[in-house]
């Protein structure tokens, strides 16, 4: 892979109102080790930079519990609960360490997806789609496909092969990669970094369980994405011999636990286990995630019910200890120099040097963040295609 050049960018960009060095928690800037085989096949890309603030509060940059007392005890290494409908977190673990999402990334994927794409536009299904290693929903070459149907086995069997396609409607994976990093930045989720749409790894892949919240909390407002991760199971078209078939939702959130209206997992060896869901009980809807946890002693799926239980006990009164928020901060405005203090310096009102060449407008893009520009760039390098479930 040729990433040199990719990570001297990633480390040269400077997005305005997030810090150039570490300032949040020592160690928890990027995933920890071990570095996954993709992470390592080039030189690996830039930690994304620590905001000046912890995004959603003071609180928010607690380097391990907040909010806690009486919660029960979880394997992740980072967890965030909070309300899904006003975003108030309750409690957390670590909640902007960076980890690796694997497939709960799927969850920004999807986002993506339902709001840049025609749910009934038609996908062709490819060879490509059907080799790809991983978890699968079942598409190949001859196969046609609603976007619909994509975000369905997206969400519902966590599809590398849906992932693929709907990138490929999306305009590629350059284009989808930089699509997702602007979207999780514009909404305020600013531990993540994809490298890939499915949530395998790769160099510089990173979320946290802040990020997951948000990004589920933001997902569950489109019927379409609701929707889908609610549903048990859909009927699935086949592709050349292949008859068709239906296609169960995974999630054993939304099977077992009673009041469940959707979840996500991932894995992989680097990304350990991740979770994503949310529930609802009395009209109070929660919503959490966890990254790097263990099957044990208990399933993820049970560690999540644990913390729903407690978090439906809680007053929903109780202060909160942060807040999920709606959009990424306005970075601030520099105040204009007085005229006065101009005139004082010996200036004529007017910012000017003589040392230096204006740079002309057209060279910066608007509306596009560095972080958005350098998706661009990672994905236009390679998609990787060595997964594990």
């Amino acid at each position: 892979m040729r990433w040199a050049g990719v990570v001297a960018l990633l480390a040269a960009l400077v997005v305005p109102g997030v810090a150039a060095s570490p300032t949040g928690c020592g160690g928890q800037q990027a995933p920890p080790p071990p570095a996954a085989a993709d992470e390592v096949d080039g030189p690996a890309a830039a930690p994304v930079p620590w905001p000046d603030e912890p995004i959603g509060g003071p609180r928010m940059g607690a380097c391990d519990e907040v909010g806690t007392t009486g919660a029960p005890h979880v394997t992740a290494a980072g967890w965030v609960l909070a309300d899904l409908d006003t975003g108030a977190v309750l409690a957390a673990r670590a909640p902007h360490a960076r980890h690796r999402p694997a497939s709960t990334l799927k969850v920004l994927t999807a986002l993506v997806a339902v709001r840049r794409l025609d749910p009934d536009a038609v996908v062709a299904g490819t060879a490509q789609d059907e080799a790809i290693e991983g978890s699968k929903a079942g598409i190949g070459a001859g196969g046609q496909y609603t976007v619909r149907q994509l975000l369905a086995g997206l969400l519902l069997n966590s599809g590398n092969d849906t992932a693929e396609a709907l990138a490929r409607a999306l305009g590629g994976d350059a284009a989808t990669l930089a699509a997702m990093t602007e979207t999780a930045h514009d909404l305020g989720a600013l531990d993540t970094r994809p490298a890939t749409s499915s949530g395998l790894d790769g160099p510089g892949m990173s979320s946290s369980a802040y990020d997951l919240a948000l990004l589920f909390r933001a997902a569950m407002r489109e019927p379409l994405f609701a929707q889908t991760i609610a549903t048990r199971s859909i009927d699935f078209p086949g592709y050349g011999e292949h008859p068709g078939f239906v296609l169960h939702n995974s999630s054993k959130l939304l099977a077992r636990y009673p009041g469940a209206i959707g979840g996500k997992t991932g894995f992989t060896d680097a990304a350990r286990h991740t979770l994503v869901g949310a529930a609802e009980h009395n009209g109070r809807r929660l919503v959490v995630a966890m990254v790097r946890g263990e099957q044990s002693p208990e399933p993820m799926w049970q560690q999540a019910t644990a913390l729903f239980d407690w978090g439906f006990a809680v007053p929903a009164e109780r202060a909160p200890v942060g807040e999920l928020v709606d959009a990424a901060p306005v970075p601030p405005v520099a105040a204009p120099v007085p005229p006065a203090a101009v005139a004082a310096a010996g200036g004529s009102g007017a910012p000017t040097t003589s040392h230096s060449t204006p740079v002309p407008p057209e060279v910066v893009p608007i509306g596009l963040s560095a972080i958005a520009l350098s998706a661009m760039v990672v994905g236009g390098v390679a998609m990787f295609r060595r997964s594990r479930r």
